[in-house]
């Protein structure tokens, strides 16, 4: 291909240095030592240090942390240290009605169950939520949602 008449055709993209402007004819600010020359001059060699003395060694103090796992509660009783009163302690369930309750008693509506069948959901701990309580203090410890 040719380029059109009258538009010169360039050889070489620009450097580095005329794209971005910077004028290469400027002199270094500082003296370049050349192959095989060794380096000398004012500012070659740093002075001495003359800061702050070296530090004292201080006994170094030692803490322990213990870091406990996070307990996940389901519908089971876990053996657990009680966050409240300190105590090891296997947690004591009970059982309230939640989300899973209602909808399956909706659900047994929805099915024809209204003389009372449709309550059967109540009366099962399967499908209903867990509360763990501390038997000690009787603090809550934690809860297990169905739903």
């Amino acid at each position: 291909m040719s380029a059109p008449s009258g538009v010169p055709v360039p050889s070489a993209p620009p450097s580095y240095e005329e794209t971005i402007g910077i004028n290469v004819s400027y002199p270094h600010p500082y003296p370049v030592p050349e192959h095989g020359q060794k380096p000398e001059g004012k500012g070659m060699n740093p002075p001495p240090y003359m800061g702050q003395p070296a530090p004292v060694n201080n006994p170094v103090t030692v803490q322990t942390v213990y870091v406990q796992q996070p307990v996940v509660f389901y519908d089971r009783p876990v053996q657990m240290c009680c966050p409240s009163c300190n105590q090891m302690i296997t947690t004591h369930l009970s059982y309230d009605s939640g989300a899973l309750t209602w909808l399956s008693c909706g659900g047994l509506c929805l099915l024809g169950c209204i003389a009372g069948c449709c309550l059967i959901p109540f009366c099962i701990d399967a499908l209903k939520d867990v509360d763990h309580t501390c038997p000690k203090c009787g603090a809550l410890i934690g809860s297990y949602k169905r739903l």
